[in-house]
């Protein structure tokens, strides 16, 4: 058992080593990921919003809200 955990640190301290050697051409490679997961979280955005605008205007969920908006100012305090 000892010498599995050793092991398995041992590993882990390798890779680590090696990553930090070179860190910067990993950080180099790795630049745009954070951007291009930003311009795709926005065209889901973008696209959900154009769904949902052509739900609520559509006809029969327009009338529903009119009326919904007419009952709440109708009503009594």
């Amino acid at each position: 058992m000892y010498q599995a955990v050793r092991a398995r640190l041992r590993a882990l301290v390798c890779r680590c080593g090696s990553g930090m050697r070179h860190g910067r051409w990993a950080r180099a490679r790795d630049a745009g990921m954070v951007t291009s997961e930003y311009a795709m979280g926005i065209v889901a955005a973008v696209a959900f919003a154009v769904v949902l605008y052509k739900v609520v205007t559509s006809g029969a969920v327009s009338a529903e809200l009119q009326g919904i908006v007419k009952k709440a100012l109708n009503a009594r305090m």
